[in-house]
């Protein structure tokens, strides 16, 4: 009785040894059957078995998870080639992995032995022939492109310039790239982030311009994310960033394929990530986010007066209401004596401290913009548009508010439009709010103090070890060509050194 106990225990144990072991059996049937328990007999796990015409034990198990792989590429260039190749062989040591090329038509074949492997390729949408007696697989390329069409830029639209814009496919992301730089020099290094998802993450940079310092840390920090999975390019930006506590953003995102190119051109590293048609930048600095990529398809003095249009619009979206609120509540000595008796005159009907009015009207107006995001396309600018209108309108001649702090508010929304990327409107909003209940509080002081710490927490921020407010701080003045001005495109192209 104690013998037959411990064989149980010992074939219990050696079944549990088989089924963990990270290499495959060279039984068709074992690793069918592993990798249907792997996987949970999913329905759409695909298993077909063909057998030889001439033995039984010459045959060969084709699997693949329906929907992800492209059906005719299966039937057309590995399982009628196989069945083809079964009736006319009849020894079994003559099916050798170094033979599957003149098999098998496909763009790309690779022979594997590990289990991880294995399942990965098939999770992936990849094709694996098992071959009975070998302990390997065949992985054959069949991924299906499964993505939506190239349309135009939602969030970065330009008036003269290229009008196509990223998918969610990551291939078909990098191919718009390689459209736009036909140079050997460009790189692609692709590796996966995610226990669970393990979503495709590709690292693009051009050898020879990008700084390898930086390219070997944007690795690092990439092989270093220990996430389950990841949904969009924020999950890794959180992850890679430098700093995780701060409003301002560390990468610059963008679905704009010239974009990234002209990135690309001036050694940035680009981080393309399968499932989002935003692409990250890194490094970048402050002054970017100010930048469109019209500035360069356009005169530079119109770029230049643009580039300071923005510059502008930012603080004036980040101070009008702080500031008016300043003066209106600790600082009237400051304003005309006739402008102060007119806005006087508008606050004699207003219950509300002015405070009150003015987060009441800045919070109604980010539930407008909320409100027009979120409806429908077709009636959500109407929506947004007209409940501004009826509601400032309301507001002022029932007496909630003045007619005064409805233009400030409106104007600091306009100013924040004018911003080319959607990360720097969020600082903005942030921004505007801080400044709104310390001018309330402490006036101007209290601005003044609120800037200047603004300004030592950005002069500290770094971006992959790039002082974020360059050139700004540190000084430089060779790089003060596309700061707040966009000088000629002659003297601000450079050539690469290699061609």
């Amino acid at each position: 009785m104690r013998n037959r106990r411990s064989l149980i225990k010992s074939k219990e144990k050696h079944s549990t040894n088989r089924i963990t072991v990270n290499t495959l059996y060279d039984d068709v049937n074992e690793n069918v059957e592993r990798v249907m328990n792997e996987l949970g007999h999913s329905s759409d796990l695909t298993v077909r078995v063909i057998e030889s015409p001439h033995q039984k034990t010459l045959r060969a198990a084709i699997i693949h998870l329906d929907g992800l792989a492209d059906d005719s590429i299966i039937n057309e260039n590995i399982v009628d080639p196989l069945i083809q190749w079964l009736k006319e062989n009849d020894q079994v040591l003559t099916f050798k992995e170094e033979q599957t090329s003149h098999i098998f038509t496909v763009s790309q074949l690779t022979v594997i032995e590990n289990w991880q492997e294995f399942v990965s390729a098939v999770l992936t949408g990849d094709t694996a022939v098992l071959l009975n007696g070998s302990p390997k697989a065949i992985i054959a390329s069949t991924k299906k492109m499964q993505s939506r069409a190239i349309t135009e830029p939602s969030s970065q639209t330009v008036i003269r310039g290229p009008k196509d814009s990223f998918t969610e496919n990551l291939r078909t992301n990098t191919s718009l790239i390689r459209a736009r730089i036909q140079n050997p020099n460009v790189r692609l290094e692709s590796m996966k982030v995610g226990k669970v998802t393990q979503t495709d993450v590709g690292i693009m940079y051009i050898r020879g311009i990008a700084d390898e310092s930086i390219l070997q840390e944007v690795k690092e920090r990439l092989k270093g994310i220990d996430i389950d999975g990841v949904l969009e390019s924020n999950y890794i930006e959180e992850f890679i960033q430098d700093d995780g506590m701060t409003i301002f953003p560390l990468l610059l995102n963008t679905e704009r394929p010239d974009a990234v190119v002209g990135n690309l051109l001036e050694g940035r590293i680009a981080i393309i990530i399968q499932g989002t048609p935003f692409v990250l930048i890194a490094p970048v600095i402050f002054s970017q986010f100010f930048q469109s990529p019209e500035d360069y398809y356009q005169n530079h003095y119109t770029s230049s007066f643009l580039r300071l249009l923005r510059f502008g619009a930012f603080i004036l979206s980040i101070y009008a209401s702080a500031m008016y609120l300043a003066l209106i509540t600790h600082h009237q000595g400051l304003i005309p004596t006739t402008l102060i008796v007119s806005l006087m005159a508008q606050r004699e009907i207003v219950p509300f401290p002015a405070i009150v009015e003015m987060l009441v009207m800045e919070l109604a107006f980010e539930m407008l913009r909320e409100a027009g995001i979120r409806m429908p396309r077709a009636i959500g600018p109407a929506v947004s548009i007209v409940g501004a209108l009826i509601l400032g309108q309301a507001a002022v001649e029932a007496g909630f508010v003045s007619a005064a702090v409805v233009i400030i508010v409106a104007v600091s929304a306009i100013s924040s439009f004018t911003l080319p990327n959607t990360s720097i409107v969020n600082v903005t909003r942030g921004f505007r709010f801080i400044f709104i209940m310390i001018s309330a509080f402490i006036g101007l002081y209290g601005i003044l103090l609120t800037t200047l710490c603004i300004w030592l927490h950005m002069s500290s921020l770094r971006s992959f070890g790039v002082p974020y407010f360059a050139p700004f701080a540190p000084f430089r003045l060779k790089e003060q060509k596309d700061g707040f001005f966009r000088f000629p495109l002659p003297s601000l192209l450079k050539k690469s050194s290699n061609k």
